[in-house]
């Protein structure tokens, strides 16, 4: 205990004072070299409408006077909407390039006191010219002190906690400044820890690191399931402060297993930034439970890596590869490390689905359909109509599960990838839809921020059973989440992936749900019959936490077999514990940021006939009962919907039987569907 000062000789007082001066770190000196943010462009077109239409430049330089250095300096800068290669360069000595990430950053780079001239100095930071990227940098400061010192000026100790038992739990921690800015911090990756700017992923909730001197918000998040909690805090140089934060599970998914089927590392994929230990450790912060492996053309066991670090009570990882081809990227699953790796050498899809054999009961999920990878799109207009679900060159999609949603290549229209689903359903394929990271990173792109849950036995998730996780993707008793999740049950027993059988009753009870957490919202569900809305309902936002809307609809029992599907949507998250990310390969340089989950489809079988009937397979039904009479095929459409009339214009084309002719005939008919049908159809042709 320090003595009151009156009591204290003033001799002694005055030591005593001497010795806090002495012990106190001497403050560091910045010099301000630019204090504003300046926008610059690379390339000659806008890349987002939120930048202004001429940007100041492609390159930014500042000039600046300095003397000869004994020490090393330090370069703060801060940076946003970083996506292709800026270097940063003082004088003649390249510092390196800005990371590439396009949340907004404090970032720190050492300058060797031989770069550091005495006089006139110029700084730099240049794009590569293409493709086009906007970018903000400034906030630019010369610190007279090494990178070490000016990072761990203060020390921060962070303890997180799970709100119901007290104990410490893996999770991520995210530190951001008072410009909302993640700060480079003063640690490095572990098997414990998983370290970016701004960013700690913390195996067993604790964590202790340097940060410089400053006002500060930390968070602490863990994943969709948790809520978040921060604290602000003000960090003096040479002081230790402690944060103790508890997160709470706000969305309770019994039964369900969450997995994410698209992870990669830098390890085995060769790109990317998260190497096999820091991955582990964010799975486990991001309460992953069933991760797959899906390494570039690699099949990657992350079992033995996982026991070392003490988390394999957490997850249950399982070996994929992401068949990287001339024609598409597939996510295979389960593989055997043992076995053959996958050739991925196809030209074509009948060579590339050989290979993969889908028949031996594995999942083969088309991975991000609508971008361009060495120069195919294996959505492309040219050679797919999403409103059919047909391949125009023939080839014959044998996958078994798609992506609805990739969070780390959104597209810019939500919609897009849920509607080519749809017309796939309606062709007769049972596609699961499934959501997906596609990380390489350990914080640009969150792993699992979008996710996939399984009906499956969640009790431990160290010890998943996979045999049932796989069983269950398969047959579609999944939810897609992205930020919210939507469920539904229909005939208060049937959900996603089953079959609600025949029955006398005239309509049919759907009770639909939207779950996330207390930081997401969702602005309205919509239900989907066969791919057509049925209902939607616009959402209040509330901040609730669980079930955010929970509602029992009635809709008409159909003549004939359908499948129905719910998704909600709600707007983007722009907290820096969970930002979602823009557009990979943009449609538009217009973005709006959103949520969105999906259900798996439940199929009606309205007909009796014990099982599952598509729009496709009435089509064929209906086209060979005409046998050749297009006035006919009209008049039994008419007891169909849209769905399956669309099927029999693109089943007659395949024939080379939708002539001027029939056209003439179908658009003649009295049934309102058919006729739309046809028109939709001719369009989507038209698009092609």
């Amino acid at each position: 205990m320090k003595p009151p000062a009156a009591l204290v000789p003033r001799g002694i007082a005055a030591i005593l004072s001497g010795l806090a001066i002495s012990l106190t770190p001497c403050a560091a000196t910045e010099q301000v070299l630019a204090a504003r943010m300046h926008h610059l462009r690379s390339g000659d077109e806008r890349e987002w409408a939120e930048f202004p239409e001429e940007a100041e430049g492609k390159t930014w330089k500042v000039t600046f006077a300095g003397e000869p250095a004994r020490a090393p300096y330090t370069l703060r800068l801060r940076q946003r909407d970083v996506k292709q290669n800026w270097r940063l360069r003082l004088n003649d000595h390249e510092l390196g390039s800005l990371p590439t990430d396009e949340n907004c950053m404090t970032t720190f780079w050492e300058i060797p006191s031989s770069a550091l001239l005495p006089g006139q100095n110029q700084l730099s930071i240049e794009g590569n010219g293409q493709p086009s990227d906007d970018i903000e940098v400034g906030d630019l400061r010369l610190i007279d002190q090494s990178r070490a010192e000016a990072l761990r000026a203060a020390t921060l100790s962070v303890v997180v906690a799970d709100a119901e038992s007290g104990r410490p739990i893996p999770s991520r921690v995210t530190v951001v400044d008072e410009y909302g800015s993640l700060m480079s911090i003063g640690a490095e990756s572990s098997k414990r820890l998983a370290v970016r700017p701004g960013v700690i992923y913390t195996a067993d909730g604790e964590a202790e690191f340097g940060l410089p001197a400053g006002k500060y918000t930390v968070y602490a998040g863990r994943g969709f399931e948790y809520g978040v909690d921060a604290e602000q805090v003000v960090l003096a140089a040479g002081r230790r402060h402690a944060v103790r934060l508890a997160i709470r599970r706000e969305v309770p998914m019994p039964g369900y297993v969450s997995c994410d089927t698209h992870v990669h590392t830098l390890t085995y994929s060769g790109h990317g930034d998260a190497t096999l230990d820091e991955r582990l450790v964010t799975l486990a912060g991001e309460g992953l439970e069933l991760p797959i492996a899906t390494d570039h053309n690699v099949q990657i066991d992350y079992r033995p890596a996982l026991a070392a670090t003490g988390l394999s009570g957490f997850l249950t990882p399982v070996v994929g590869n992401e068949v990287t081809t001339r024609v598409g990227h597939f996510n295979v699953f389960p593989l055997d490390t043992t076995g053959p790796v996958i050739d991925f050498r196809g030209a074509n899809w009948p060579a590339v689905f050989d290979a993969i054999d889908p028949k031996k009961g594995r999942v083969v999920v088309l991975n991000h359909p609508r971008d361009l990878h060495g120069g195919f799109r294996p959505f492309a207009p040219a050679r797919h109509v999403s409103l059919s679900g047909e391949e125009l060159d023939g080839w014959d999609l044998q996958a078994n599960a798609i992506e609805l949603v990739n969070s780390g290549a959104l597209q810019t229209d939500p919609w897009r990838l849920v509607h080519d689903w749809f017309g796939l359903l309606n062709a007769g394929r049972r596609m699961t839809p499934v959501g997906s990271s596609d990380s390489h990173d350990v914080a640009r792109s969150i792993v699992g921020q979008a996710r996939t849950y399984l009906r499956c036995r969640d009790d431990q998730p160290g010890k998943i059973d996979v045999a049932e996780a796989v069983e269950s993707l398969l047959a579609g008793r999944v939810l897609v989440c992205f930020g919210l999740a939507a469920d539904m049950e229909v005939n208060g027993r049937y959900g996603p992936g089953e079959t609600v059988p025949a029955a006398k009753s005239a309509e049919l009870s759907i009770r639909v749900r939207v779950l996330g957490p207390s930081w997401s919202n969702a602005d309205e569900v919509v239900l989907f019959v066969n791919g057509r809305e049925a209902r939607r309902e616009k959402l209040p936002e509330t901040g609730q936490a669980g079930v955010k809307y929970e509602s029992t609809w009635s809709i008409p029992r159909p003549h004939h077999d359908v499948q129905l599907v719910v998704v909600a949507i709600g707007p983007g998250v722009s907290k820096p514990y969970w930002p979602t990310a823009k557009p990979y390969q943009p449609g538009s340089p217009e973005w709006k940021p959103y949520t969105l989950g999906a259900t798996g489809a439940v199929y009606i079988d309205a007909d009796g006939s014990s099982e599952y009937t598509s729009p496709r397979d009435y089509a064929h039904e209906l086209v060979g009962q005409a046998a050749g009479d297009v006035d006919r095929l009209a008049k039994l459409l008419a007891d169909y919907d849209e769905a399956t009339a669309i099927q029999a214009a693109a089943l007659l084309r395949r024939r080379g039987e939708l002539t001027d002719r029939a056209l003439k005939q179908l658009m003649g008919a009295s049934n309102r569907a058919v006729r739309a049908a046809v028109v939709r159809y001719l369009e989507a042709l038209r698009a092609s």
